[in-house]
């Protein structure tokens, strides 16, 4: 089982340092991995009268390729988006920066990507809204070519690759692909080309339902529905480990390959309350699971 940390960024803002220290707390425990969620624009709420996204131009995004190359610098640590909204982005752009981030951190990355839902962002970067389920999984493919042949004829919609290849290539040949998914098609998706999944259910509330729909169409793709790993998140009970406790062990029985801990969204608003509220639950899991986690 590996133990990551989702980096509660929108709440840390534009401070560098507290970012780092975040990071170096969480080596510290032991943490496996951090995670990054990813948005290039925050749209305006009150220009947009239809946006009805969970997150604006009022939430703090970093840049996580630049963000993973820099702290790879700085930890051991292994780094996964989750997730990156590949398909409004050039393929090979992807390719290049995710390769470079796997070389930094010497192979400890994993590509988490999905479709996304922010139409302003999309709009702003230049690619069509529609049809991004269908232009993700083209770009599985041609990332995977890329990552790993020397040279490259392909293309990704109107992305047209010509004896061309990266230099160098990532050491994980090809890099993982993690899908996080919810909606049926998103979830059919996981099933036929992703590495591993970020579900959006948990464990008693439709986790099941929807590990079902991964499973199926694994099996109809011809693939081992056991090979894809699976990536829960643990929120931290400030108080009530034995919630943290509880779900860690829900998640572990439904099979889960990797858990993080989450401290984002949870009225924590300063450094030390998200270091607090991540010792706290680390030190629960470890102790209520006889986790060997040394700092």
């Amino acid at each position: 089982m590996q133990i990551g940390a989702v980096l509660p960024q929108n709440e840390l803002g534009a401070s560098t340092a507290d970012i780092i220290a975040f990071a170096l707390e969480a080596e510290r425990l032991g943490v496996d991995h951090v995670l990054a969620y990813d948005h290039v624009l925050g749209a305006v709420r009150a220009e947009h009268p239809d946006f009805s996204g969970p997150y604006g131009v009022e939430d703090t995004f970093r840049e996580p390729f630049v963000l993973f190359g820099y702290l790879a610098g700085r930890t051991r640590l292994g780094f996964a988006t989750s997730i990156l909204i590949a398909p409004q982005r050039q393929t090979v752009l992807v390719a290049k920066q995710a390769a470079e981030v796997d070389l930094l951190s010497e192979g400890r990355f994993r590509l988490g990507c999905g479709i996304g839902w922010n139409t302003v962002e999309y709009d702003a970067l230049g690619i069509e809204f529609t049809g991004r389920g269908e232009r993700l999984e083209e770009q599985v493919r041609v990332l995977r070519r890329l990552w790993t042949e020397e040279s490259v004829t392909d293309a990704v919609g109107d992305e047209r690759i010509v004896a061309a290849g990266l230099a160098p290539l990532p050491i994980q040949r090809p890099i993982p692909v993690w899908i996080g998914a919810l909606a049926p098609a998103a979830l059919r998706r996981v099933g036929t080309i992703a590495d591993g999944w970020f579900p959006m259910a948990v464990p008693g509330h439709g986790f099941e339902e929807n590990r079902q729909i991964v499973m199926r169409a694994a099996e109809l793709a011809g693939r081992d529905p056991g090979s894809l790993g699976i990536e829960g998140q643990v929120p931290s009970f400030v108080g009530q480990p034995e919630r943290t406790v509880d779900l860690f062990g829900r998640w572990v029985d439904a099979g889960a390959t990797h858990l993080s801990v989450n401290t984002l969204n949870q009225g924590f608003r300063g450094l030390s309350e998200h270091l607090d509220a991540l010792r706290q639950a680390v030190e629960a899991i470890n102790h209520a699971h006889g986790i060997p986690r040394s700092p």
